[in-house]
């Protein structure tokens, strides 16, 4: 079985930048920030689910 665990990183880069899209009009430090937050949310996901 193929390891998708990297698929995470992409995953929760996607959902940061959904969620970075209602903080678009208020700050777009907020858009960015939150994608910054999903590429790190996905890194740390994707060291827990490989060490698994």
């Amino acid at each position: 079985m193929a390891d998708k665990s990297t698929w995470a990183i992409g995953g929760c880069t996607l959902i940061g930048v959904g969620v970075g899209f209602f903080f678009l009009q208020t700050n777009v430090l907020y858009f960015v920030a939150s994608t910054l937050l999903g590429i790190g949310v996905g890194l740390v996901l994707t060291a827990i689910i490989s060490r698994a």
